[in-house]
């Protein structure tokens, strides 16, 4: 698929990290944009900047884990430019879990599946649809991760597992896009190859009332500043990715029609190794061991 001016680029977790940043790369292809975010300050102000560079803006706040709220950005942004050729379902959050996973309280894993699960399949069906009517080349880019896309992190394993059903839910959407001989492709994002800096790791400030935790933490949240510094005292330097090399690395892979948008990585590819070397030798996860002896 090729990207440029006439075509319209929707992306959900847009004010901040990596949405902010593939926003603002298809910006710069001609392509006019709407930004979804639940936080109106921050996307506000990419808004902004966005116009302020000559790119055409459409923003709206919705909270993704709503389908109405959803299906409204889908109304807005083909009322405002008629079209969307390519969607990034790329909103999400954390789950504030804590201790093994007999411990954790049902909210934590609400609230993530609502946004990390749910969210990505409310855009499916509030865009793809009207994607196909429309018969142009379009693309749907979903957000995953390494943690829970190629192996759990255990520590972090309710993250792990929403982003798991998202390269599940990706694999399907691919096949029934396919079946249908659509002009639309599906990819499966990984951010990285390293660390990103992101809101993630604050993603509790916008935690729902509804999923609200049910007992205070037994340790406070810690910022993404004090875990690289907790690290670096440690011994153990972080290397990190830059927001915008993932961009890039979505735009070429829509380009080329990408299934996999997974950064060359020695680190991933031995976990995939291992991984797929367990399964096919029917073993125990060893890839997990490190984790196990923590």
């Amino acid at each position: 698929m090729e990207l440029g001016e006439g075509q319209v680029a929707v992306v959900t977790g847009a004010a901040s990290g990596i949405g902010r940043a593939m926003a603002r790369r298809f910006a710069a292809e001609g392509l006019a944009v709407v930004l979804g975010d639940v936080e109106r300050g921050p996307l506000d102000e990419a808004a902004g900047a966005l116009a302020a560079d000559g790119a055409r803006v459409l923003a709206r706040t919705v909270d993704v884990s709503d389908p109405e709220q959803v299906r409204a950005l889908a109304d807005a942004a083909y009322d405002a430019f008629g079209a969307v050729h390519v969607l990034c379902n790329n909103a999400g959050v954390g789950s504030g879990a804590e201790g093994r996973m007999w411990e954790h309280e049902p909210n934590d894993w609400k609230w993530a599946f609502s946004v990390n699960v749910w969210g990505v399949f409310h855009g499916i069906q509030a865009f793809v649809p009207r994607m196909l009517a429309g018969g142009e080349p379009g693309h749907v880019v979903n957000t995953s991760s390494g943690d829970g896309g190629i192996a759990p992190l255990p520590t972090a394993s309710v993250y792990a597992v929403t982003k798991a059903a998202v390269v599940t839910m990706t694999e399907s959407l691919y096949a029934h896009l396919r079946a249908e001989h659509a002009r639309v492709g599906a990819s499966v994002l990984f951010p990285g190859p390293h660390m990103l800096r992101t809101g993630l790791w604050e993603s509790h400030r916008n935690r729902p009332e509804r999923y609200a935790k049910e007992r205070p933490r037994r340790t406070p949240y810690r910022s993404l500043d004090q875990w690289e510094a907790a690290m670096e005292e440690a011994g153990h330097e972080v290397a990190f990715t830059p927001v915008e090399e993932v961009a890039e690395h979505v735009v070429e892979g829509i380009r080329a029609d990408r299934f996999w948008m997974l950064p060359a990585s020695e680190h991933s590819d031995r976990q995939i190794a291992a991984r797929s070397r367990s399964m096919l030798d029917r073993a125990n996860p060893s890839y997990l061991e490190s984790f196990i002896l923590d």
